[in-house]
């Protein structure tokens, strides 16, 4: 593929918005999923990750039929109606308003990511229904303060929220601030609101430590890895739904889901604020 495709997302961001010669976590899965929203430091950075482990590379869709999996339990078995997405990386189709809306026109949804290109493509794609709500947020997931400012205005905290954090905690170095992250997301919003997690695991592919530690020489969003226990801890207190913190591919597998050779090394969880 060249770089001269005018219609992409992130061509219409003002060029001095964006670095592309850093590779960027969301365009790089965006390309690891097939997309066109990339630069050519991302597609080097995607082939570097699939030349050291294959299952590495598959995080980013086995982390997307997770996303589909978490919002569709969320919204047609938990009953929920609103839903923050906080780190909202870069799909074409299968968003969070898409999946929630489809069963339900009135849900409401707020992204937040602070990426310029994440968000002009949010902007430009993604759009609710006429009984719903979209909101976006300019907000990284560090600043948990930031983000709930700027849900508000379409989400009713008295109400349950569902809170996904999909690949995004990973980007916070310390998991007691991860953990304190996810508890301030919660904090406003009532008993039987919800948090969804997927993480990149440090104890299932021992090939990732090698990708983790060449893309934080590279990148300006460095990655931690945690092991099942560490991802448990961060949401301490929380009513875990059934399976539990599992390998991701094995929360509550679909017929329709993406195959992959081995345990892709990510874990995944919904828990429940009691």
């Amino acid at each position: 593929m060249g770089d001269e495709w005018g219609l992409d997302t992130a061509r219409r961001v003002e060029p001095r918005l964006i670095d592309t010669t850093v590779p960027n976590p969301a365009r790089v899965g965006d390309w690891l999923c097939g997309g066109r929203d990339n630069y050519t430091a991302d597609r080097t950075a995607a082939r570097m990750v699939k030349s050291v482990s294959a299952r590495a590379a598959a995080v980013t869709p086995a982390g997307r039929a997770f996303h589909q999996r978490a919002v569709r339990y969320l919204a047609a078995e938990a009953g929920l109606r609103q839903f923050l997405h906080v780190g909202t990386g870069l799909a074409a189709d299968g968003n969070t308003h898409d999946v929630t809306q489809s069963i339900d026109p009135s849900c409401r949804v707020v992204y937040a990511d602070p990426d310029p290109v994440v968000l002009s493509h949010a902007r430009a794609l993604m759009k609710s229904a006429p009984a719903g709500a979209v909101g976006y947020v300019d907000a990284d997931v560090g600043d948990p303060g930031a983000v709930l400012a700027g849900a508000r205005p379409t989400l009713d905290f008295a109400r349950p929220v569902a809170v996904l954090l999909l690949a995004t905690l990973a980007f916070v170095d310390s998991t007691a601030e991860a953990a304190a992250i996810v508890s301030a997301l919660l904090d406003p919003a009532p008993p039987g609101s919800y948090v969804a997690v997927c993480h990149q695991a440090s104890d299932l592919d021992a090939a990732l430590h090698v990708v983790v530690r060449w893309w934080n020489k590279v990148s300006s969003r460095p990655v931690t890895l945690r092991s099942g226990t560490e991802v448990a801890r961060l949401v301490s207190g929380l009513e875990l739904v059934p399976p539990g913190v599992v390998p991701i591919c094995q929360w509550r597998p679909a017929p329709g889901d993406p195959r992959f050779d081995g345990e892709v090394p990510a874990y995944a969880l919904i828990a429940r604020k009691p």
